[in-house]
């Protein structure tokens, strides 16, 4: 009881596993009308603006991005051709065959629970020009604290030395949302950006007498906030005459969430500020005669806006898929008869590991891309890419397919979630195929 660590949900809960439903869904339809995967997913897609851009429980998108996602992925990465180079590949491989599968994924940005949308922050600055930013969120190795430094800086127009984000503590923001739902950034940014603006409409009030007083009258709101400067009085100047002036230098911020109205019982409404979209092209290569695969290239691109922090967010997009590979393809749960979960440890969870991760792996940020009504033009990047992982097992089926008796292309290719190497194999030995008995 004592040795356990905790267990949780994570990116997503539920949102995966209907994904991988409806994308189980589109292959099948497509096997069965002898069309290629990636076509049936094209067709069905969100596609034109406004009404016609409606979800099923009444939201509109808006800002419909997916379409050019996918048609430039899938043109920039040759997906046409490089399927014909499988295909020859697989003729003359008999024991082993490679797969190649893109997927797209839209996923809304917000709690549900409309009340969790809001958040706060307390940012001090001090008499030697020193900021401390305090929020609501936590900092679980996602790089959130990296994020909110920099929207600080931005806002104050100041360089990193000067900041120093705090340890989240409720005696200084009280009544935290949770970490989670992707909206870390989004929130707390925002009530940071709000502690900011306060505060820069002191010190440009302060920084326009100042210049007065040198016989240079000036207006506060032209005042610009950049580099270390508030017009040309430097920042630490600024401020130290604004303690002098008995000017507050610390304010409160607090943000909540515009628009949102969502009927739960009647699952209708606005549950989401808006959506994240990416698309992953993946491809993988099975051994026939043990079902061990190995993820060859992986080609993402994905929308995170206008990134806060292009480095946090490309990690954030690697991590996601590696881990949502992990969890289709080797994160099996097995129980004992009695009902005792045997894979309750690192030693007996399969968990992903340097070595299977992508032998080749691209990720591209959609460029010109800042989304309205967000800190700093930002979109959330935390959960999205993980579902984008599921082209690694829609990969796979395509290998698997490949195993078929030549000039037979199977209606349906069963294939378990996760799928492990004994389900791939599994998998192959369910198709009318030639196998060898041992490796030539």
């Amino acid at each position: 009881k004592t040795n356990n660590c905790s267990h949780t949900a994570y990116r997503g809960f539920g949102g995966p596993q209907g994904m991988i439903y409806i994308e189980e869904i589109l292959d099948r339809v497509a096997r069965h009308l002898s069309l290629a995967p990636e076509l049936v997913r094209e067709r069905n897609l969100y596609h034109g603006s406004g009404a016609t851009n409606t979800t099923h429980y009444g939201q509109e998108l808006g800002d419909n991005r997916i379409p050019m996602i996918w048609s430039t992925l899938r043109d920039e990465q040759k997906l046409a051709e490089r399927r014909a180079a499988i295909e020859q590949w697989n003729r003359q491989h008999p024991y082993k065959k490679r797969g190649l599968a893109m997927t797209p994924v839209k996923f809304g940005i917000s709690f549900t629970a409309s009340f969790l949308n809001q958040a706060g922050a307390l940012v001090l600055i001090y008499r030697d020009g020193t900021v401390q930013v305090n929020h609501g969120g936590t900092e679980m190795g996602q790089g959130l604290y990296t994020k909110m430094k920099g929207v600080a800086m931005r806002e104050l127009g100041i360089s990193a030395e000067r900041v120093r984000v705090m340890k989240t503590r409720t005696d200084k923001v009280p009544n935290t949302s949770a970490t989670a739902a992707s909206s870390g950034a989004d929130l707390n940014g925002a009530a940071i950006q709000v502690a900011c603006q306060a505060l820069r409409t002191r010190l440009a009030e302060v920084a326009a007498t100042m210049l007065a007083e040198q016989g240079k009258p000036t207006q506060p709101e032209t005042l610009t906030f950049a580099e270390d400067r508030i017009g040309e009085l430097a920042f630490s100047d600024v401020v130290d005459q604004a303690y002098l002036r008995q000017v507050s230098l610390s304010a409160n911020g607090f943000y909540r969430t515009p628009g949102l109205a969502y009927d739960k019982k009647k699952g209708q409404g606005i549950p989401f500020h808006y959506f994240a979209y990416g698309a992953a092209i993946t491809e993988v290569e099975v051994d026939g005669l043990t079902g061990m695969k190995r993820v060859l290239r992986v080609d993402i691109l994905h929308d995170v806006g206008e990134s806060l922090n292009p480095n946090v967010d490309r990690g954030q997009i690697e991590g996601a898929f590696v881990q949502g590979m992990g969890w289709l393809t080797g994160e099996e749960l097995k129980w004992s008869p009695d009902g005792r979960l045997l894979s309750h440890s690192a030693s007996t969870y399969q968990i992903p590991s340097i070595g299977d991760a992508p032998a080749e792996f691209n990720v591209t940020l959609l460029k010109k891309a800042a989304q309205k009504g967000v800190i700093h033009g930002s979109k959330a990047v935390g959960e999205p890419p993980f579902m984008l992982a599921i082209s690694v097992r829609e990969a796979i089926r395509d290998a698997v397919a490949a195993f078929a008796s030549e000039g037979a292309k199977p209606k349906e290719v069963s294939l378990a979630s996760p799928a492990t190497h004994e389900a791939i194999l599994a998998s192959i030995k369910t198709l009318s195929v030639v196998r060898p008995v041992a490796a030539p």
